[in-house]
């Protein structure tokens, strides 16, 4: 394996490691500050809206001046914004922090653009992106446990222990990480506006269906995720020791479907364009099985979803980075990484409305999402295949 390919893997691990150790506990921790379930999702949704303006503009930056110096400012800020979470004393302060964090979070669309950088060929392009799905699973084994244990010595522990990490993180980037992006162009023009990008992918008639169902994806995606715990909680009666757990079996499925599944079974038995296609259907389909009031239903609902969403997040992206070749690949998955925070603004939103109006609605409604991306991709198919 590419030394290259190591340190990226590593530098997105320790990303990942700690978005498993806080999301888990972090419904936990807001409402230690006596803020509402719907204060919960809007956090989600001010650091979605602070990474919708900076995400196309880091791809665009990483694009002219190399991916190496973009990562490590979206380390930097990382850093920071989790530290001055974890000290908050005011639910103000939780907000800052996911303000800062959200100005320069490009860690993962820069590490995208980085592997793809450099695969040899189409098959290794997308089994790079597969080991940030896998990385993502062994970040979500191990951080909901670590996140679990620091809770248990206070609330804010767990995000001092992120920020240390990310500060870390930015060590190991600076000290080892080289330059992969041999196309540079330095004379490319950077548009500050970050609806510019987004206008122009709207006329992207190669682009656009696809956008357009990555945008259902990542609202229901987000959704999900702000309310998830919420609902284990309330409707289970899970604290935040078995949230840890549920998470941690999530990982495991990620983990398996990323490192085994992907090369072994999926990319051998279907093409790209079938997985993206019908894993929205069976990623709906786990949404409405979350409804049932049922443990076991909730079980077989979490699967589809873990092993829909992870297959999603790597076929899509690849597929997208393939047709944007290497020249605009940056910018292509920085609009990516723009249309999933823009979509990732009103899900948690409207997930916490919904939340509030019946707990099993928004659940309903991102499975409805999901199959309409599934309907915009079956249309999409004659003209990609």
């Amino acid at each position: 394996m590419q030394k290259e390919k190591i340190i990226i893997m590593l530098t997105v691990f320790i990303d990942v490691l700690g978005l498993g150790i806080i999301i888990p506990v972090l419904p936990f921790y807001v409402k230690s500050f006596g803020a509402s379930a719907f204060t919960l999702t809007l956090l989600f949704s001010v650091f979605a809206l602070f990474s919708f303006v900076s995400g196309p503009f880091l791809g665009a930056l990483s694009d002219r001046i190399g991916r190496r110096p973009v990562l490590i400012i979206s380390i930097i800020s990382t850093a920071i914004g989790w530290f001055v979470f974890a000290s908050a004393h005011a639910v103000w302060g939780l907000f800052l922090g996911r303000i800062i964090d959200g100005l320069a979070a490009g860690n993962l669309p820069i590490a995208q653009s980085y592997l793809v950088d450099i695969a040899g060929n189409d098959r290794e392009r997308t089994t790079n992106l597969g080991i940030i799905g896998a990385i993502f699973g062994i970040g979500f084994i191990i951080g909901p446990a670590i996140g679990a244990a620091l809770s248990s010595i206070s609330h804010a522990m767990p995000f001092f222990f992120v920020g240390g990490l990310a500060t870390l993180n930015v060590l190991g980037a600076v000290l080892f990480l080289p330059e992969s992006h041999t196309h540079m162009e330095k004379e490319k023009k950077i548009i500050l506006n970050p609806f510019h990008p987004l206008s122009n992918a709207v006329r992207d008639n190669s682009m656009r269906l696809r956008y357009a169902a990555w945008f259902l994806f990542g609202l229901a995606l987000s959704g999900m995720q702000s309310v998830f715990a919420l609902y284990m909680g309330t409707v289970y009666g899970f604290n935040s020791v078995m949230v840890g757990i549920i998470y941690t079996g999530m990982g495991a499925v990620v983990f398996l479907n990323q490192t085994v599944l992907l090369r072994r079974f999926w990319l051998r038995r279907f093409s790209e364009a079938t997985l993206e296609t019908w894993s929205f259907l069976t990623n709906a389909i786990g949404y409405f099985l979350l409804m049932a009031p049922s443990v076991y239903v909730l079980v077989a609902g979490i699967v589809l979803n873990v092993f829909s969403q992870s297959l999603l997040r790597v076929v899509v992206s690849s597929r997208a980075a393939g047709i944007a070749g290497h020249r605009r690949r940056g910018e292509v998955l920085g609009i990516m990484s723009s249309v999933l925070s823009i979509a990732m603004v009103g899900g948690p939103l409207l997930a916490g409305a919904l939340f509030e109006v019946k707990h099993s609605i928004p659940f309903a409604v991102f499975g409805l999402s999901l199959a309409s991306g599934f309907v915009i991709m079956k249309n999409l198919q004659p003209i990609t295949n």
